[in-house]
């Protein structure tokens, strides 16, 4: 089995490295967000706004990239996808207890081993069934509730990072497609439809959600200034670790990326004072073995 080179990237950054700081900002990421709320800024449109500078700086960033855009209908789909991943992890981070919210959103292992069943038509195996109940046999840890008696979401913010995470889980699938069927399409390219989809999908779900006063005066200033600089961080943070995730192994990033749950744990703890209790450190730790067991099987399936 060849070996992927550990190539250093442009800017002399390691591919590891570079995983772990994109992992390391998208489990903070979920702070600012809830900044933007308390100005006024509702979570659609945080999303529509922040994909929209991501969407704008990376075509500015990489512009020659364009032409190598090409029609295919995995591109919309991507796109729609990534609009409600992005959409369901900001919201659910700002309304819900923000480590709840993320492990639902890490339940990738059950809903990705579906869709490259039906899109990629890769065989449903006994160990990607096995892997997808134990992530769902986490989740009905952490949610069950005796006085429910059902181990659901407990809230529309539980319930978005379950969507979120589908969306995710669909949104790598269909990046697997694109490179299929487009392979000449830069990969910037990809991260323009993901960012744009985002955008697109926010807006109109704003629409739908109850008018709220906008912020005006300073807190517009600030609001904007805010939104800019985490559209611009989440490119830069994209860019980077899209050109990690080419020079390491499938397995080897899976595993960095969980680095974002212990960041989030961490920030959760220090600055909103949001404390996993027993029963989250049990559903938990079965979703994040499913997580790094599926970076494994998926890469042995592959070579």
């Amino acid at each position: 089995m060849k070996r992927t080179p550990m190539t250093m990237l442009p800017l002399g950054i390691p591919p590891t490295l570079a995983i772990l700081l994109g992992a390391s900002v998208w489990g903070v990421i979920w702070y600012p967000l809830r900044l933007l709320a308390a100005l006024g800024v509702s979570g659609t449109l945080a999303s529509a706004v922040t994909s929209a500078v991501g969407c704008l700086c990376v075509m500015a960033l990489r512009y020659r990239a364009l032409a190598s855009l090409r029609w295919h209908w995995a591109l919309p789909l991507l796109g729609l996808a990534s609009g409600v991943a992005n959409l369901g992890y900001m919201w659910g981070a700002i309304h819900g207890e923000v480590m709840r919210v993320l492990l639902l959103f890490y339940l990738t292992p059950a809903w990705t081993a579906l869709f490259a069943h039906f899109i990629l038509h890769e065989r449903l195996t006994v160990a990607g069934i096995l892997l997808a109940l134990l992530a769902l046999t986490g989740a009905a840890l952490m949610l069950y509730s005796p006085a429910a008696g059902v181990p659901l979401p407990a809230n529309l913010a539980e319930w978005a990072g379950v969507a979120g995470g589908m969306g995710f889980a669909l949104n790598n699938v269909l990046s697997v497609k694109t490179v299929q069927v487009l392979p000449q399409m830069k990969p910037e390219m990809r991260t323009v439809v993901i960012f744009g989809g985002a955008a697109i999908f926010s807006a109109v779900a704003a629409c739908f959600e109850p008018m709220v006063a906008p912020p005006t005066g300073l807190r517009l200033t600030w609001a904007a200034l805010l939104s800019l600089g985490l559209g611009s961080v989440l490119a830069g943070t994209n860019l980077v670790v899209q050109a990690g995730m080419v020079r390491v192994r499938a397995n080897r990033a899976s595993i960095v990326m969980l680095f974002e749950l212990v960041v989030t744990a961490l920030t959760a703890w220090w600055l909103a004072h949001e404390a996993p209790g027993p029963r989250e450190w049990a559903g938990g730790a079965c979703i994040v073995l499913a997580s790094i067991l599926s970076g494994w099987v998926h890469r042995s399936a592959r070579d």
